[in-house]
């Protein structure tokens, strides 16, 4: 049930970069979501998961630090896009 619960939270961060013209791919073992820019666009590509702490459930970087609460996928989507352009450097 739990792996269930991040591939809905994961498919709804997708859903919300996809809009925003990030490619993404839905791992399903452990369910994990890679975000990068379409090809040729310099973007650099990470990876997101999604945990459940004390206060919920969250979506987290792949060096461990939360990235924002899934109750708000479109809020982490501008944020994702934010450190995504700010790391593709010049």
């Amino acid at each position: 049930m739990r792996e269930h619960t991040r591939t809905y939270f994961l498919g709804r961060l997708a859903r919300e970069l996809e809009l925003r013209g990030l490619a993404t791919s839905l791992r399903a073992e452990p369910p994990s979501l890679r975000v990068g820019g379409e090809q040729g666009s310099g973007l650099l590509t990470e990876t997101v998961d999604c945990v459940a702490l004390a206060d919920g459930w969250f979506y987290r970087w792949s060096w461990g630090e939360v990235l924002a609460s899934t109750a708000d996928p479109a809020a982490a989507a501008e944020k994702v896009v934010r450190i995504l352009s700010a790391r593709e450097g010049p």
